[in-house]
């Protein structure tokens, strides 16, 4: 009698070794002969592994072993290097600190391939342990997860360990919502023209880097409008003028006096269209903590009043204008694509409208329409409350 054919392999070989194991080899879609990743107790395991490597080649779903092995470091910097055209040169500027002080030093000799979800978790511990602060931390992480990203969609890795890590909580802090008074009180304590600089973060909204950048062109006095086209920041120490955060340009309407004192204070630059309508006493542009240490902090303390931050100007105009004129108008006036963004981050609710609205609930129980306090004008375009909520 015959003795059983011994069956063809149709893909891929197998071989027994002096172990007593058997290893795997099939062919990648480039042709080239690759290990599997282990070694198998019996000839059947690895051809069971062949055939569920060749279904993954023919779906489409294979990674070739040597992209997983590129390093962290490696990759980072290629990463950096694609995305950084798009960016600002203050978040270039942060995601290569980031890379270089945390991401590198934990995992930057690992290979991708070798990285788990454990692994990430354990790095985040071991910065929490290291008193990092939770938005370092956070920081940290999502530019990790960046890159990893990247590795999946380029096919380098099949899915990021950046899954399923718990990271540590922001703590909630709540601006300080001033009275349009008490920013008017601020801009009369200050310094010229630093008080003009106050008055236009709280009644035109502005950001601080915003405010720093703007020049005679982007002033129109008669119009009553100013221009926000660029944004001030420093990166590793360096000033850099760029478009403003998430590059959302807009013309911001400002009240007829305010209006008025920056046509005034116009006369008195130096220079032509691109002067900086705020500087040094020698000139050069300002730096954020120079410039609150020597002016905003004495108005603030000069004002009566205590733990004002530049930014808090703006959380207090976004309030002042989503109270009386509606979220949509304080999203657009502070540059929000969004309006999710003002809601959590700038407008706070109004002491006393509660109660204001209870007495208008009771009214319209009664059958009237009377309700004491509603803001007015929610309908209307932009603008009219810089200059409206408090005289200057």
């Amino acid at each position: 009698m015959a003795g059983k054919r011994k069956s063809r392999r149709s893909f891929g070989r197998v071989r027994k070794l002096p172990s007593g194991r058997f290893q795997a080899r099939y062919p990648g879609p480039d042709g080239v002969l690759r290990p599997a990743d282990r070694t198998f107790a019996t000839s059947t395991d690895a051809d069971r592994w062949l055939m569920r490597k060749r279904i993954e080649i023919e779906e489409g779903r294979w990674l070739d072993p040597a992209e997983g092995q590129t390093t962290v470091r490696d990759w980072a910097a290629r990463w950096l290097a694609a995305v950084s055209p798009q960016l600002k040169h203050k978040t270039q500027a942060s995601y290569r600190s980031l890379i270089n002080s945390l991401i590198n030093p934990a995992m930057g000799d690992r290979e991708l391939s070798s990285l788990r979800p454990i692994t990430i978790a354990e790095w985040v511990g071991g910065m929490k342990t290291k008193g990092l602060s939770a938005s370092r931390i956070r920081q940290a992480y999502r530019v990790l997860s960046q890159i990893m990203r990247s590795a999946v969609d380029n096919d380098m890795i099949s899915q990021t360990p950046c899954r399923g890590v718990k990271l540590p909580r922001m703590p909630q802090t709540e601006p300080h919502i001033l009275t349009p008074l008490e920013a008017s009180r601020i801009v009369r304590s200050a310094e010229r023209p630093h008080d003009l600089l106050i008055a236009v973060l709280a009644y035109a909204g502005l950001r601080v880097g915003e405010a720093f950048a703007l020049r005679r062109a982007d002033i129109d006095v008669s119009g009553g409008f100013v221009l926000v086209d660029e944004n001030l920041a420093e990166a590793n120490g360096a000033l850099v003028f760029d478009t403003p955060k998430s590059h959302q340009k807009r013309i911001v309407r400002v009240g007829p006096s305010l209006a008025k004192r920056l046509g005034k204070h116009l006369e008195t630059l130096p220079g032509g269209d691109d002067a900086l309508l705020f500087t040094t006493p020698g000139g050069k542009p300002l730096r954020y903590n120079q410039w609150r240490k020597a002016y905003f902090d004495p108005a603030v303390s000069a004002a009566g009043l205590t733990d004002v931050t530049p930014h808090d100007l703006r959380a207090s105009h976004g309030t002042w204008v989503a109270d009386r004129y509606g979220v949509m108008t304080a999203a657009h006036r502070l540059g929000h694509a969004n309006a999710s963004v003002t809601t959590r981050h700038y407008a706070r609710p109004v002491a006393g409208r509660d109660d204001q609205v209870a007495e208008a609930a009771d009214s319209w129980l009664s059958g009237h329409d009377h309700e004491p306090g509603a803001r007015s004008g929610h309908d209307d375009d932009d603008d009219g409350s810089s200059g409206v909520l408090a005289p200057l």
